[in-house]
C-alpha cells in the first residue's frame, strides 16, 4: 500500500497550491521557492498519471480530480494533525484543547493554525472535531468555538466570549437553476443541515432574500452541504469564510450578498476551571484571525 502512494512532499505542496490558488502564494506559505512546489507538482502529476490543475486566468483552479484528493488530503491532514497533537511531547509542552465543527476545523482552523504554533511554538493546540450535534457533549475542551452559541443553555451563553462576525451567503453551483423576482428566489431543493436549523432562521430574521423550494435535502456536516451544493444537488447556506475557496475557484456561485448574524463566532470556555495564560493566547489569536479574514472578505 505506502508504494501507491506519492512522497508526503508532493501532497503537502499540491494541498497549499489548492487551497491558496496559485504556486506562488503556496511557495510563500510553505517557505519554498516557485520552483521546487512546481516540481512537486510535476511529480504528483507523474505518479497519479492525471491532471490535478487548470489555468484560471494567473492562477491554477483544480480539476474534479484535483478537488476530490485536495478534498481527501484536507481531512487527512488534520486528522494527522490532531493525533499528532495527541503524542507529540505531552510532558514538556503546554496544551489548548479546542472542540470545534469538523468543517470549521478543516476548511478554516488548521489552514490558519501555522500562525499560531510560528508565534507561540511552545503551546500545543489539541482539537476536538465533532458535528454541530455532538459538540454539546464535549467535556474536556478548554475552549468550544462555534456561531451556533446562542441555542445553548443560558450558563453557557453567558461564559461565551464573542470572537468576531459571522455572514452566511446562499450558494449554489454556477449552472443550478434558480429564479430571481421581486419576492426572492426560487429554486428546486435546499439544502439543510441535519442537527441546526438556526441559519435559515437567522438568515430570514436578519433580511436575507426569501428562497422558496420545492424539496428540502440535508447532511451532517457543512462540508457535505458544500460538496452537495457544488455538485449541483441544491442551494445551501453557509458562512462565508467555509465556502471562500469554492467562491474563489468558480466551483460555487453566491446568490446575493452575505448577511451578517449578530450572534457571531463565539468561544465558550470549560465550565470548572479558569482560562489557562495558553488558552488566552489561542484567544486572542482566534480573535484577530477571524476578524483579519473578515476584514480582508470585505
Amino acid at each position: 500500500m505506502p508504494d501507491l502512494l506519492p512522497p508526503l512532499s508532493t501532497l503537502r505542496a499540491f494541498e497549499a497550491v489548492v487551497r491558496l490558488g496559485s504556486v506562488s502564494r503556496a511557495a510563500r506559505g510553505l517557505g519554498r521557492t516557485h520552483g521546487a512546489v512546481s516540481k512537486q507538482l510535476s511529480a504528483l502529476h507523474a505518479h497519479a498519471g492525471v491532471r490535478f490543475f487548470e489555468k484560471a486566468g494567473t492562477g491554477l483552479t483544480p480539476t474534479p480530480a484535483g478537488r476530490k484528493l485536495a478534498a481527501a488530503i484536507a481531512e487527512t491532514f488534520a486528522t494527522l494533525a490532531g493525533a499528532y497533537a495527541e503524542v507529540a511531547r505531552p510532558s514538556r509542552s503546554p496544551a489548548v484543547q479546542v472542540a470545534c465543527s469538523a468543517t470549521f476545523a478543516m476548511r478554516w482552523l488548521v489552514p490558519h493554525l501555522a500562525g499560531f504554533t510560528v508565534a507561540h511554538p511552545e503551546v500545543r493546540v489539541r482539537l476536538s472535531m465533532t458535528s454541530a450535534r455532538e459538540i454539546r457533549a464535549e467535556t474536556d475542551a478548554d475552549l468550544a468555538v462555534l456561531w451556533d452559541w446562542r441555542s445553548y443553555p443560558a450558563d453557557d451563553q453567558s461564559r461565551a466570549i464573542r470572537l468576531a462576525d459571522a455572514n452566511f451567503v446562499l450558494v449554489a453551483a454556477p449552472d443550478y437553476p434558480v429564479s430571481v423576482s421581486a419576492g426572492g428566489l426560487t429554486a428546486p431543493v435546499r439544502i439543510g443541515h441535519d442537527h441546526t436549523t438556526r441559519a435559515w432562521d437567522l438568515w430570514r430574521a436578519n433580511g436575507g432574500a426569501d428562497l422558496k423550494t420545492e424539496q428540502v435535502i440535508a447532511f451532517p456536516h457543512s462540508h457535505l452541504c458544500i460538496e452537495a451544493a457544488a455538485a449541483g444537488l441544491g442551494v445551501a447556506l453557509i458562512e462565508r469564510r467555509l465556502v471562500q475557496r469554492e467562491l474563489t475557484g468558480g466551483r460555487l456561485v453566491a446568490l446575493g450578498d452575505p448577511v451578517a448574524f449578530d450572534d457571531g463566532f463565539a468561544a465558550i470556555p470549560h465550565p470548572a476551571r479558569a482560562a489557562s495564560a495558553q488558552t488566552r493566547l489561542f484567544l486572542d489569536w482566534l480573535k484577530a484571525e477571524l476578524t483579519a479574514d473578515q476584514t480582508a472578505l470585505a
